[in-house]
């Protein structure tokens, strides 16, 4: 990405070149890698190859030439920064029959700034049940099909755990081209434990769907990474903050972009700087700690709270389990527990499945 020159806003961490601002917040000055990034020569990639000039073109439809081995090709692209394209995805994509993708304008316009001409194919939540069989009988017919997201890493929140899935089912190769991952992104800069971590999705948009999701992994004793919408990030810090507390956790925001920044606070602080602040711009990762590691009982841990949250979701057997192995209470305990709000929930005009 090619951005102006800007005054120099004030000096640099020695080490990591974070800027340590008034307001606490970390904001990483890379206008001087981000251009010389984004006058790299990325060189040429495949048979499709086309110069700087290049448009994507071809016919999708039809088969087409390739100088990779048949197979499924499952490509990390950059989340924001176009230095971060690693040299074998760029040869994978420009070398591919095809490139399947969420949306041909944002693949579009990365093959055309890597000069590359692979054709495309869409492929997203919206038409997969009609894309999967094509896409799988041109690999099974000898091509070389490479599957991408708009941003990061493709399956992470993104189509094609299915796609992944029926390939290995029917015995076709599927090859990782690893790279970019906002989650991981994120865990790399929020300074939070990373020996165990869990990651979420998005939380449900309405509240109190959201409620009953965080209240599941409150108990989850490990680094927990969510993804959320900027539009909703305010009202989601307010509902994390009344689960979890004042646990320490990070919004990290338009990562390895220009204005990339990094907000570590106690979840309340957080919420209470969104909702005054309103939503931000860009794309947001949220990164909360683990919880304290104490004694826990039936008492200390809301067992009620965890157990009518997982019933909403699973049968009576299957919450317990869920419960005790993010507990380590008793399993008796936990399902006689379980039996008395399942037949509390019961009167109450609700159905709770026993097994």
């Amino acid at each position: 990405m090619t951005h102006p020159n800007q005054p120099d806003p004030g000096p640099s961490h020695p080490v990591s070149g974070q800027q340590n601002r008034d307001d606490g917040t970390e904001l990483n000055d890379q206008r001087q890698m981000s251009r010389e990034l984004s006058d790299t020569d990325f060189g040429s990639y495949g048979e499709n190859d086309a110069g700087d000039d290049a448009t994507v073109d071809g016919d999708a439809s039809k088969p087409q030439p390739s100088s990779l081995p048949a197979g499924l090709y499952v490509v990390a692209t950059p989340i924001g920064n176009m230095g971060d394209i690693t040299r074998r995805a760029c040869q994978v994509l420009g070398a591919a029959s095809v490139v399947a993708c969420e949306d041909t304008r944002v693949t579009g316009a990365m093959l055309r700034r890597l000069g590359i001409k692979t054709p495309m194919l869409p492929y997203h939540e919206h038409n997969a049940e009609r894309m999967r069989p094509q896409v799988l009988s041109r690999v099974a017919a000898g091509e070389a099909v490479a599957l991408v997201s708009d941003a990061g890493t493709p399956l992470v929140s993104d189509p094609g755990f299915k796609l992944v899935r029926e390939a290995r089912d029917q015995g076709l190769t599927v090859v990782p081209v690893p790279g970019a991952s906002a989650l991981l992104t994120a865990l790399m800069v929020a300074g939070l434990p990373t020996d165990r971590f869990m990651f979420a999705g998005f939380p449900p948009s309405k509240e109190k769907a959201r409620q009953d999701f965080l209240a599941s992994l409150r108990a989850v004793p490990a680094t927990l990474v969510l993804y959320e919408s900027v539009h909703r990030l305010p009202e989601s810090l307010a509902s994390m903050a009344a689960v979890f507390g004042p646990r320490e956790a990070a919004v990290c925001r338009e990562l390895t972009k220009l204005h990339e920044e990094v907000r570590r606070a106690p979840l309340t602080d957080l919420a209470a700087h969104y909702a005054a602040a309103g939503a931000p711009r860009g794309e947001a990762v949220v990164v909360i700690a683990p919880p304290e590691v104490v004694e826990e009982t039936a008492e200390t841990l809301d067992l009620d709270g965890l157990l009518r949250a997982a019933l909403t979701r699973l049968s009576v057997r299957d919450a317990t389990a869920e419960v005790v192995s993010v507990t380590g209470l008793k399993k008796r305990e936990v399902y006689n527990r379980a039996l008395e709000l399942a037949a509390e929930r019961d009167r109450n005009g609700s159905t709770v499945e026993e097994a």
